[in-house]
């Protein structure tokens, strides 16, 4: 008698469960990860030259490399300005490195050389339709000096 009541209230709990609505988690983490690729960052080589300084009273050849980190979804539009104001945008860097005082050119982290040069394709570039910077991060990994004899 017992073993009847057990039956059909598992026969309907199985049917409940096959008839119900299935879980949506699945297109939570497809769109979670959508999100997730256009936040990833990529790198874009800025610029690697030398430049001239002579802001301590001597002259300097400051051979110097700048890499840009921006988001996936501004990669493109990034990647179009550099490309379309690349004299523009040379002669901006040019321009910060020639002015910069001879301490921030041997910062260990270069700060003032980063903000400096962020502040100024912040400018350039304009925001993104969310009025966030497109540029995350300047990078400097190369930034060697030479004193020229004059």
């Amino acid at each position: 008698r017992l073993a009847l009541p057990v039956i059909v209230s598992s026969f309907v709990f199985f049917l409940i469960g096959m008839l119900g609505p299935k879980p949506q988690e699945a297109a939570a983490v497809v769109h979670g990860e959508e999100h997730a690729d256009e936040n990833a960052t990529v790198e874009l080589p800025l610029v690697d030259d030398r430049f001239q300084n002579m802001q301590s009273g001597r002259v300097w050849s400051w051979e110097i490399g700048v890499v840009l980190k921006v988001k996936r979804k501004n990669e493109e539009y990034v990647s179009a300005q550099l490309g379309e104001r690349e004299a523009e945008i040379s002669e901006g860097i040019s321009q910060i490195i020639r002015r910069a005082q001879h301490i921030h050119l041997k910062e260990p982290e270069l700060t003032t050389l980063n903000r400096q040069i962020k502040g100024f394709l912040d400018k350039s570039l304009g925001v993104d339709p969310e009025g966030e910077s497109r540029i995350e991060c300047v990078m400097i990994p190369k930034c060697k000096g030479i004193q020229l004899e004059a």
